[in-house]
């Protein structure tokens, strides 16, 4: 939360001193306010781009901004940007014009005192003193260099709480090792000035506004009152049953999105059973439509829990790049899944299975290079000391039960349908030895949860990953890769085109049906995100 480092008197007296204070030269002193008829080629020439506020004439004295930040030290941070702007427009006032305050003046006071829409604290700077002004300018044709000071810093701040979000310091201590998105101060300053609405086009990517608008409808339930706990009398709840359990049910599902009606039946029907289909595939389970334990205790998790998730999925949203051009592939953890896109675009998904939590898989990026059919299994450092020298001790034929054989100092497992890397694995070399590779557990692909790996990416569908992978490359097709993966003899394969593979972390998403998608915090790390927001400033 920002500190107030002002006092009421404080914030009064340099109000006093300049809130009249304008003039037409930068460098003078003049109190006068000059009505301005200038043309958009005028204010080209004089370089202030776009059309946000055209006029030229009405200017303050540069000394203002000093005085003005000396008054609110909270906005020092953006002192530097605010000077090479107005500098830019050689003091041009950016929010008035000869009419007086310009529309997207109220529109950007308008996000900032609701800026918890956005899924951040109400930590506004000078909240109350930007309120007075504000009310004080409206209605009235004055220009006023604090207010004009005071809306382009509000700017800054705003932008770089919902926009950046929390420092890149701050995300690597949470293991978010991926890319983070990069916005310049010149690029939030270019914005300003890019069209009728500053706010518009703003620089995240698209599941931050889709999260927004499900945090307005989560924060209306939260005001409708207290979630009533559903108490079940069986253990599971499934067609043609009867129970007030159902019609609690039924109205839960209802409110969540997930009916279009609630019929206030006790009586497990054909529509309650498609509404329940719907909240498993939402939060990733069977759709089989029927009702236990674990997905009643789903449907009674707490609105403000469900808050938070969308809170600190907004966060991470912010973080990630507006959009990617390139063919790339993306597993997120959370969800257990891998998609392929081709230029941004969904090809195909695929069940994956991750690292278990003592084994978390590591949220980064890496270029995949090559392919490996019939690999040899080279065993990690940890698994060799920890699982398979003492279970050589116990079992002198383990090694030949195992088909793994020593190679130098090191023990490996040969190529085959039992390999523990099944028939290929894909590489994208990186520090942390993490692959995505086959496996001959083809039964945990079936689960709801599939935390299981020592770290690794386990695939269901690796050869349609590598006929994908190699589609453009004439010597490789289906039959030849069939025949490649099981040969027996480990071969690589460079790809023509490296492709970025970006393993992510959400737990909450919209997905391409308009659909708000949850699913279980498995590293346990969206709590420490949440705590890391609610004590972020706002600058």
């Amino acid at each position: 939360m920002i500190k107030k480092f002002l006092t009421s008197f404080s914030i009064i007296a340099f109000f006093i001193s300049i809130i009249f204070t304008n003039c037409n030269n930068p460098n003078s002193n003049a109190t006068a306010t000059t009505k301005d008829t200038t043309s958009k080629d005028a204010a080209k020439e004089m370089g202030i781009k776009g059309s946000f506020s055209n006029q030229t004439k009405i200017t303050f004295d540069s000394s203002i901004i000093k005085k003005f930040l000396d008054s609110f030290p909270a906005f020092k941070p953006f002192e530097k940007d605010i000077a090479a702007f107005y500098k830019t427009r050689h003091y041009a006032y950016a929010w008035y014009d000869d009419s007086g305050m310009i529309e997207p003046a109220h529109n950007l006071y308008n996000r900032i005192v609701n800026i918890s829409d956005e899924g951040v604290p109400d930590a506004v700077p000078y909240k109350t003193a930007f309120t007075n002004l504000m009310e004080t300018e409206e209605g009235s044709d004055k220009v006023t260099p604090g207010t004009e000071l005071m809306l382009t810093s509000q700017y800054l701040a705003y932008a770089k709480t919902v926009w950046q979000g929390l420092s890149e310091k701050q995300s690597l201590s949470i293991e978010w090792l991926l890319p983070r998105k990069k916005i310049t101060s010149q690029q939030l300053l270019d914005s300003l000035v890019s069209g009728r609405d500053v706010l518009q086009n703003t620089p995240v990517y698209r599941q931050y506004n889709l999260l927004k608008e499900y945090l307005k409808k989560y924060n209306n339930l939260k005001a409708q009152g207290p979630q009533t706990i559903i108490k079940g009398d069986k253990k599971i709840y499934k067609l043609k049953d009867s129970s007030v359990t159902v019609a609690a049910i039924r109205q839960r599902l209802f409110l969540l999105g997930d009916m279009e009606a609630d019929t206030h039946s006790n009586i497990f029907d054909d529509s309650l059973q498609t509404g329940i289909k719907k909240f498993e595939q939402r939060l990733g389970y069977k759709e089989d439509g029927v009702v236990n334990k674990v997905l009643l205790a789903e449907m009674n998790y707490p609105v403000d829990k469900r808050i938070e998730q969308i809170m600190v999925n907004m966060e991470r949203s912010r973080w990630v790049p507006v959009a990617v051009k390139n063919d790339f592939l993306l597993i997120n953890i959370p969800e257990y899944k891998l998609h392929v896109y081709e230029q941004d675009s969904l090809a195909f998904s695929m069940n994956v299975v991750v690292g278990k939590n003592e084994h978390k898989t590591v949220i980064f990026n890496g270029d995949m290079k090559y392919i490996v059919f019939s690999p040899y299994w080279n065993i990690p450092a940890s698994i060799l000391k920890n699982e398979t020298l003492p279970a050589i001790k116990k079992n002198n034929n383990y090694l030949a039960q195992h088909n793994m054989e020593w190679n130098g100092g090191n023990i490996r497992q040969k190529p085959g349908p039992n390999n523990s890397l099944g028939l290929v694995k894909f590489l994208f070399p990186n520090m942390h030895s993490i692959y995505l590779h086959d496996s001959p557990a083809k039964s945990l692909f079936n689960e709801d949860k599939r935390a299981f790996s020592h770290g690794c990416i386990r695939l269901a569908e690796p050869k349609k990953l590598a006929i994908y992978l190699l589609r453009n490359n004439a010597a490789w097709n289906k039959t030849k890769i069939t025949a490649a993966m099981n040969k027996g003899v480990e071969q690589y394969v460079t790809l023509k085109t490296t492709v970025p593979v970006f393993i992510a972390y959400f737990t909450a998403w919209v997905d391409r049906q308009g659909k708000l998608n949850f699913r279980n915090d498995v590293y346990k790390r969206d709590s420490r995100l949440a705590k890391m927001i609610l004590k972020n400033p706002a600058t």
